[in-house]
């Protein structure tokens, strides 16, 4: 059970046989379960989404070059009460990253619900909204082009409705290959296109049609604000006086070798390894397994092991960690600034259909001014902070 939810309380009442009948007697047609397995839906031709399926259109782009931008959560209510007005539950998956909320049609929000929800996607990473089934694309964009100019990916597909180049589309079908043995599982956590020079901040993700509860196809996201609080005060610091060089030349090269059209040359650009949130004005490590090629100005063994070390603090510390398993009509928000995340593969033979739109932000930047989430944290609510010298007792017991 995600933590802020409770419990459900069962008192039962009658004798202990009558109790024991109570409790035990299954519900539903659980005679038929498979360890496993789920039905796979079948699809016809009358797909109620066919429009937007993918398309590689053989066209091409100037380079980007840089656009104003402010961001609108810096106008949201710190207490996000426009926003959460018509809420009927809202519930964090754990102190560090996630927030679920229910009750908000998406589809009809005021500029200053819109604001709140920046500020709130800002502050929580990602945030959920269930069966959003009346937050068509058009509204989808609508809503990122409040926030700012939409992003156009260069390689990956575009739905076949004309019009939706700014939209990036996920799908998996029926018959599509298991690419897991390709990469890393590192490799695979990322966050969207940092290689631009003003990569994205609040990008939203809807999912179309996708496997039945069970049947896989989660997506994971990880705290870029708890990462940089996971490290010692020295790295710390030694980390803020560096800058990475991000490379869009890999993935260009895949579109290549697929025989597909790059809409848009390929870019290497170099940002500050730790950057400030401009709406939270905390610190984060601004580090991307599948973009990120070297540490600038220091020796590549050196670079190497800084990028392992990052690597294995994304990729493989839970506490930092928000999974979200997906119905149908589901949408999440995050805030690329401040999160990687990384698809979970294993859901074949379904099928997994889904929109994403976002939204070109600041060019990333360092101030030395800035705090940690754990530092304002620890402040306000008095919650210790964890203990980075290696020194006490550690509780392995759950």
């Amino acid at each position: 059970m995600a933590p802020g939810l409770v419990e459900p309380q069962f008192q039962p009442t009658g004798t202990p046989t009558q109790i024991t009948k109570a409790v035990s007697k299954p519900s539903g047609n659980v005679h038929n379960y498979i360890p496993g397995r789920t039905t796979v839906q079948k699809h016809d031709d009358t797909y109620e989404y066919e429009d937007l399926r993918p398309h590689f259109p053989n066209i091409t782009w100037p380079a980007y070059t840089e656009v104003p931008y402010v961001d609108k959560g810096q106008l949201g209510d710190p207490a996000f009460k426009n926003l959460l007005t018509d809420a009927t539950d809202v519930f964090d998956y754990n102190p560090k990253i996630g927030t679920e909320v229910h009750g908000v049609d998406l589809a009809n929000l005021t500029d200053p619900q819109k604001n709140d929800l920046a500020r709130l996607i800002a502050t929580r990473g990602v945030v959920f909204f269930r069966n959003q089934k009346n937050f068509g694309i058009d509204e989808q964009k609508e809503l990122g082009q409040y926030f700012g100019e939409l992003h156009k990916h260069a390689t990956t597909g575009v739905p076949k409705r004309e019009g939706l180049e700014d939209v990036h589309v996920i799908y998996t079908g029926e018959g599509s290959p298991d690419l897991r043995a390709l990469f890393t599982p590192t490799f695979l956590w990322h966050s969207d296109v940092t290689y631009e020079v003003q990569p994205p901040s609040y990008t939203s993700l809807k999912v179309l049609a996708g496997p039945p509860r069970g049947g896989g196809g989660d997506t994971l996201w990880s705290s870029q604000y708890a990462a940089y609080d996971m490290l010692s005060p020295h790295m710390q610091k030694y980390l803020e006086s560096l800058t990475a060089i991000h490379s869009a030349e890999l993935q260009a090269q895949g579109t290549r070798d697929l025989g597909r059209t790059v809409r848009r040359a390929p870019v290497t650009t170099e940002h500050p390894l730790i950057r400030t949130n401009p709406v939270t004005g905390w610190k984060s490590i601004f580090f991307n397994p599948g973009f990120v090629t070297k540490i600038v100005g220091i020796p590549k063994t050196e670079s190497d092991h800084i990028i392992g070390l990052l690597n294995e603090i994304v990729a493989t510390s839970p506490e930092i960690h928000v999974r979200f398993q997906w119905n149908e009509g589901d949408v999440a928000f995050w805030d690329n600034r401040a999160t990687n995340h990384s698809a979970s593969y294993g859901f074949a033979p379904h099928r997994r259909h889904a929109v994403r739109v976002a939204v070109r932000a600041e060019k990333p930047y360092f101030d030395p001014g800035s705090r940690s989430q754990e530092d304002e944290l620890s402040e306000r609510y008095g919650v210790p902070k964890a203990n980075k010298d290696g020194s006490g007792v550690v509780n392995y017991n759950d």
